[in-house]
C-alpha cells in the first residue's frame, strides 16, 4: 500500500521518470532509510549521498559508519563529505542549522552536476510540512509560507510528502529495516522541535486528526497560491518600475497592503515594517525604512528601494589620461578624438564631449555635496546642484545615486544628465574627450 501511494504521488507531482537515476540524501535515520528502500523497490536507480557535519561527536561518526555499511549491503554507490560546520557558521555569521543546510545543499548540487543526475531526493514527510506551516504561521509569514514544503524545488524532490511519520515507521517495522536515531530530535532547544514535541500534541488533544487537517489546508493553499502568484505578477507589472513602486497605482489595486508585502518581502522587509511603510503612503516625503540588506525611501510619488551601502564602499574614483575604460563605479568607455569641422556630436545623455585642452588629470568621479555648483551647458550663470536636482524632479534616491565628474575643482558633468558650459567644444580645441556610459 505504501509503495503504491508513493508511486502515485511521484506520478501526480511528476517528480521522476520511470527508472530514472536519483541521488538520495541519506542520513541513516528512519525517514531516509525508508526513502531509499521505497525508491529502490519502485525500480529507481539510487545513489546515496551522506554529510557528516561533526556536530554530535561520536554519534556523527556512528551515523557515517552505519550509512556506509547499509550501502555496502545494498550495493548502493555512496558519496560522503565531512564539514567543519561550526567554523563555517562563524565565518558566514549563520546559525548552526542554517550553516548545515547551506553546506548540505551546496554539496548536493555539486554532486548532481558531477554525476549528471537531475534529481536529488530528500526524506521530508507530511509531518515536516505541517511543522513548517506552523513555524511560518508563528513567524507571521505571507500565504506562501502556509503552503508547507513543496514536492519539488529545482533538482530537489520530496517523494515522501504523501506519508505521515507514523506511516514511515510502520513501513520500517514491516520491512525489518534498521536505522540510527539522532539524539537531538528529542531535545526542545530548537523551535521546530518545540513545535513537534510540544505544540502538535496539544493540537492533537483538541483534534486527533490535526496534522491531516493542516496538511489538507496546506495543499489547498498551494493551489490558491498559484492563482495569487499570477495576480501578483500582474500587479508588479502595473505598480513597479525598476526599483520604484508607484504609490498611486498601488493604492488603486485590490488589497494594496497585501500586494505591498509581497513586493517588499524579497528585499528583506517583514510584515511589521511593511505595515509602517503602508501607513506612510499619504505622509510627507523623505521617510526611510530599512531591512538588513535594503533601504526604502518614501518619495513624492514612489517608494524607492536600494541596496544599503557597505561601510567600506568607495565614494571617490579617478580617471587617468591614458584610461580607455573603467568599470567602477560605472562602466565608462573613454576615447580621445580629433576636433574637426565635420565632427558628429551625438545628442545623447549617455555620452559627453569635453574640451580635452581644459581638463586637469586625473579626473575625479564622486558623489555630490551640498554647496556644489556648475554652469549648465548653454547657460552663463552658475547653478547649485541642489537647485538643478529640484528643477529636474530628482527623487531622493536619484540624488543619492548620481555621480559627478570633476576636473580640478570644477564639476564638468553630472553623469548621464548635463555637462558644464565651461568645458564645451570650441573651434580652437585641438582634441576632444568622448566619454560614453557603457
Amino acid at each position: 500500500m505504501i509503495l503504491n501511494k508513493v508511486a502515485a504521488y511521484i506520478t501526480d507531482k511528476q517528480l521522476l521518470a520511470e527508472r530514472e537515476k536519483v541521488i538520495i540524501g541519506l542520513s541513516g535515520g528512519a525517514d531516509s532509510i525508508a526513502l531509499v528502500d521505497i525508491l529502490s523497490r519502485l525500480g529507481y536507480k539510487c545513489v546515496a549521498a551522506h554529510c557528516n557535519f561533526h556536530l554530535r561527536g561520536d554519534e556523527s561518526d556512528r551515523d557515517a559508519a552505519f550509512v556506509d555499511l547499509f550501502c555496502r549491503s545494498r550495493n548502493i554507490n555512496l558519496h560522503t563529505v565531512d564539514f567543519d560546520t561550526v567554523t563555517y557558521a562563524k565565518a558566514h555569521k549563520l546559525s548552526i542549522e542554517m550553516a548545515a543546510r547551506e553546506l548540505r545543499y551546496n554539496w548536493f548540487d555539486k554532486i548532481c552536476s558531477e554525476l549528471e543526475i537531475n534529481a536529488l531526493a530528500v526524506a521530508h514527510h507530511q509531518d515536516d510540512s505541517v511543522e513548517t506551516v506552523l513555524l511560518n504561521l508563528i513567524r507571521g509569514t505571507g500565504i506562501r509560507g502556509l503552503t508547507g514544503i513543496m514536492p519539488r524545488n529545482g533538482r530537489v524532490i520530496r517523494p515522501l510528502l504523501c506519508l505521515s511519520r507514523k506511516e514511515i515507521l510502520d513501513y520500517i517495522d514491516e520491512k525489518g529495516l534498521t536505522y540510527v536515531t539522532d539524539s537531538t530530535n528529542n531535545e526542545t532547544d530548537y523551535t521546530r522541535n518545540k513545535i513537534r514535541l510540544d505544540i502538535i500534541p496539544l493540537l492533537e488533544a483538541i483534534n486527533p486528526s490535526a496534522k491531516d487537517a493542516i496538511a489538507r489546508t496546506s495543499e489547498y493553499l498551494s493551489q490558491v497560491e498559484r492563482i495569487y502568484s499570477e495576480y501578483l505578477s500582474d500587479c508588479k507589472t502595473c505598480v513597479m518600475d525598476g526599483n520604484k513602486i508607484k504609490i498611486d497605482e498601488l493604492l488603486h489595486i485590490s488589497e494594496p497592503k497585501a500586494v505591498l508585502y509581497e513586493l517588499l518581502a524579497p528585499f528583506g522587509f517583514n510584515s511589521s515594517s511593511t505595515e509602517q511603510i503602508f501607513n506612510s503612503l499619504n505622509g510627507l516625503s523623505g521617510k526611510r525604512f530599512y531591512s538588513d540588506t535594503h533601504q526604502l525611501i518614501k518619495d513624492r510619488d514612489n517608494l524607492i528601494i536600494s541596496h544599503i551601502k557597505d561601510e567600506d564602499e568607495e565614494d571617490t574614483y579617478y580617471i587617468n589620461e591614458d584610461d580607455q575604460y573603467i568599470d567602477t563605479p560605472l562602466k565608462l568607455k573613454i576615447e580621445t578624438i580629433e576636433n574637426t569641422p565635420d565632427i558628429n556630436i551625438e545628442k545623447n545623455k549617455s555620452v559627453v564631449y569635453l574640451n580635452k585642452d581644459k581638463l586637469q588629470y586625473p579626473l575625479t568621479l564622486r558623489r555630490w555635496k551640498q554647496g556644489d555648483w556648475f554652469v549648465p551647458f548653454g547657460m552663463k550663470g552658475r547653478k547649485k546642484l541642489s537647485d538643478y536636482f529640484s528643477d529636474n524632479k530628482f527623487s531622493l534616491l536619484d540624488k543619492e545615486n548620481v555621480w559627478i565628474l570633476v576636473s580640478g575643482n570644477d564639476i564638468i558633468w553630472i553623469v548621464g544628465h548635463r555637462s558644464d558650459e565651461r568645458i564645451k567644444i570650441v573651434p580652437s580645441a585641438k582634441s576632444i574627450l568622448k566619454i560614453n556610459i557603457d
